[in-house]
């Protein structure tokens, strides 16, 4: 898939990869706003809470966007779609071969996250 991505694909993807990490690095933002503003917190505890949130949000932005080159597009959509970055909608402006990559490699990243997002990891 990823020697013979499509140029509409390539140019979709460019497109849309901007509008993601803008809403990821809001998102993000808005995250780190509540913590710093939890009066019930130490400021220590704020800080720290805010670090590894950062730290974590980190790595997700790496996945996500990083490097971006034609035989990464599909892995990073997947990894966008998992991070509820972008709809079914804007999915729909690649090719239908593209689409069903994305789907299919979407659900496994979904499954991991789950796994890391429960109480006590």
């Amino acid at each position: 898939m990823s020697t013979d991505l499509p140029e509409s694909d390539w140019k979709a993807f460019r497109k849309l990869r901007e509008v993601a990490l803008e809403r990821f690095c809001e998102r993000i933002l808005a995250e780190v706003g509540r913590i710093a503003s939890d009066a019930k917190r130490t400021s220590h505890a704020r800080y720290l809470a805010a670090y590894e949130l950062i730290q974590e949000r980190d790595h997700q932005i790496a996945r996500a966007f990083n490097n971006p080159r034609r035989s990464v597009v599909v892995a990073q959509l997947a990894t966008m779609m998992s991070l509820d970055l972008i709809s079914q909608e804007e999915l729909h402006s690649f090719t239908p071969r593209t689409q069903s990559v994305v789907e299919a490699l979407r659900q496994p990243i979904r499954r991991a996250r789950a796994t890391n997002d429960r109480p006590g990891r």
